[in-house]
């Protein structure tokens, strides 16, 4: 696979794991905190797929391969980071949504 395959499988795997990770966090808003765990359970393996992407190519440039620096790649690592900070953010709502509904506050 290419460097913009590579890119690409990230943008799109890393995407994913976002979205998923937004609909847990509508789920538990919603109480439904089975769905919202089945949703993060999928955000997980999407953005391991994404990480996957991400160590192919630092694995290519620490074996002296050098990766060009380009757009589409600093688009796929910034949707790698956001995939990420929802993730830890969908965790944190989930918890707090549970708190909220357990004591008949939403």
């Amino acid at each position: 696979m290419n460097d913009y395959e590579l890119e690409f499988q990230l943008i799109l795997h890393a995407g994913d794991a976002r979205a998923k990770a937004m609909l847990a966090i509508e789920e538990a808003r919603e109480g439904d905190f089975e769905a919202a765990s089945d949703y993060l359970k999928e955000a997980r393996g999407s953005f391991k797929e994404a990480h996957k992407s991400q160590t192919t190519l630092i694995q290519a440039e620490a074996n002296g391969e050098k990766n060009e620096l380009n757009v589409l790649l600093v688009h796929a690592q910034d949707h790698l980071t956001m995939a990420l900070t929802t993730l830890d953010n969908a965790e944190e709502f989930i918890s707090i949504y549970k708190v909220l509904h357990k004591n008949n506050l939403i």
